[in-house]
């Protein structure tokens, strides 16, 4: 566990992988700084934030040689930086699980995690097993040439592309109404590329979704109306982490999300695309 920021820190230890160790060195610090050492001090300025007040930091610990380390304090709040730097990262990941803020403000700003693109596509498949598989089951016939049908490839890639889409509306109802509404209260968009990257991380709960198919079938149900009430729980407080929002706003854009996305399901019930079963019932949900 960690000092809280007032001892000494030995290197690397807890420290998870993929933390950007912001360092200082007193030396360096006494130096005229020249126009290009001012310039890139201010852009470093806005590398990291405070995990307790979400200003920000310019380092997350300074470095006195001899492997001497100290957790930088913030100026604003008075407490670390950020004191997951040296926390183990199941520690991390169950302060993540209880939705923290502290914790989100960790692995979104202070930590460098480029798998963004690689989860999403994992969820999603995880999403489309599951909707394929309740397909398979919800057809109940000895005759194998209809097994063999509903086996196909083809079945499996139709439910990656409708939850492919689902997300995709999902996002977009998200976006649309922060957009309409920082436009409207403070004249300045928000940004997308980091908002986006916080939704996938926030996402990670739909792994859960192997897990329920492995499960009693007459359990599932229930299991997946709460994974995606803990998906949606986690997007709320990545919106509100992200944007150094208020609850209100954040809940709002995620209703918002859930109606278009909803409205994308209405479409595809329309059409016959999707799934009339327990994986229907988990994308309608009203939370």
């Amino acid at each position: 566990m960690g000092t809280g920021g007032r001892g000494g820190l030995r290197p690397g230890k807890g420290s998870p992988e993929g933390v950007t160790g912001g360092k200082g060195n007193p030396e360096e610090a006494s130096a005229a700084p020249t126009a290009a050492a001012a310039a890139a001090a201010a852009s470093a300025s806005c590398q990291y934030r405070c995990i307790e007040c979400n200003q920000e930091a310019k380092e997350l610990y300074r470095d006195y040689n001899h492997g001497v380390l100290k957790i930088t304090i913030c100026k604003s709040c008075q407490k670390a930086v950020d004191k997951y730097i040296e926390y183990d990262p199941v520690i991390i990941l169950i302060n993540a699980i209880l939705c923290k803020a502290q914790a989100y403000r960790h692995i979104l700003f202070n930590t460098k995690i480029n798998m963004h693109g690689k989860l999403c596509i994992f969820c999603l498949l995880c999403e489309a097993y599951l909707r394929w598989w309740q397909l398979q089951d919800s057809s109940q016939n000895s005759d194998p040439d209809d097994f063999i049908r509903y086996a196909k490839e083809w079945d499996f890639y139709r439910m990656f592309a409708i939850a492919s889409l689902e997300q995709a509306a999902f996002f977009v109802g998200i976006f649309t109404f922060l957009w309409i509404e920082r436009s409207i209260a403070t004249k300045k968009n928000p940004n997308f590329l980091l908002l986006l990257k916080a939704l996938l991380l926030s996402s990670y709960g739909k792994l859960l979704l192997i897990p329920a198919v492995i499960w009693e079938h007459e359990y599932t149900p229930l299991c997946l109306r709460l994974i995606r009430l803990f998906v949606l729980t986690s997007n709320f407080q990545a919106i509100r982490v992200t944007l150094n929002t208020r609850r209100k706003l954040s809940f709002l854009a995620i209703v918002c999300g859930l109606l278009t996305e909803s409205a994308m399901v209405h479409l595809f019930q329309t059409m016959e695309w999707d799934v009339g079963s327990d994986c229907a019932d988990y994308k309608s949900q009203d939370f």
